[in-house]
């Protein structure tokens, strides 16, 4: 069913069991179609209530759970201890991007330099979570801005992208985030971020395409003339 056919049909793409249940295609549909929301990773209100230590208490026992329900022996010396170990890089690794407490404080400082050209900073490693099937995204992150008067340390633009990469993601919005959060701390609209990366949920599911890989842009302020972006590209060495 074409999606946004069925959103204007009310249905949204699922179809409703007795019970009322969006029937397990509908979700399938949506997640290989990588259909995104919003500029936001969606949170509920209470997202933040329970404590860390909380949380990895929870998902240890629900990990134990679905380890046991696929019939793994967790009295194994190398399992026993694979829900604990799973509950902590949830909380406080891989997806420690979605508290907010966790970003990254970026200090500006003035343009002393006066330096007007771009400042580019490539091959950016970049880790991240597809939120359809949370299976790892891996690749690099391009970035470049021109300077309204400050800059940033360059180690906070890579504390920046590994931020909104860790936590569960679609390509498209983690590439937004990046640029927003840039032109914010910048306050400058001349911000551009290129995203290539490689999502296992395509290599090892699926139709497990081992070579393909995902290129995503966001360019802005004077990132959107053709002489400039092609600038920005020729330095990343990604063809037009």
């Amino acid at each position: 069913m074409d999606i946004e056919r069925a959103r204007l049909n009310g249905t949204n793409g699922f179809h409703k069991n007795g019970n009322g249940h969006a029937h397990v295609k509908g979700f399938e549909a949506l997640g290989d179609n990588h259909v995104g929301t919003s500029i936001e990773t969606p949170l509920r209100p209470d997202a933040f209530v329970k404590s860390d230590r909380e949380k990895m208490t929870i998902i240890e026992e629900r990990f134990r759970e679905i380890m046991e329900t696929m019939g793994l022996d967790l009295n194994d010396d190398s399992l026993r201890g694979t829900p604990r170990r799973v509950a902590k890089m949830f909380v406080q690794e891989i997806f420690y991007g979605l508290n907010p407490e966790n970003k990254p404080s970026i200090s500006v400082f003035e343009n002393k330099f006066k330096y007007g050209e771009m400042l580019v900073e490539k091959n950016i490693n970049m880790n991240s979570f597809c939120e359809h099937h949370f299976l790892p995204i891996v690749g690099k992150a391009h970035v470049a801005y021109i300077s309204s008067g400050e800059v940033i340390g360059l180690s906070k633009i890579n504390r920046i992208v590994d931020y909104f990469a860790r936590r569960p993601q679609v390509q498209e919005r983690l590439t937004v985030q990046i640029a927003s959060e840039l032109k914010k701390v910048l306050k400058t609209d001349d911000v551009a971020v290129v995203l290539d990366a490689k999502h296992m949920c395509v290599s090892c599911r699926g139709i497990q395409d081992e070579s393909s890989t995902t290129l995503t842009a966001e360019y802005s302020g004077k990132f959107r003339q053709k002489e400039t972006r092609e600038e920005f590209l020729k330095y990343i060495s990604l063809s037009l």
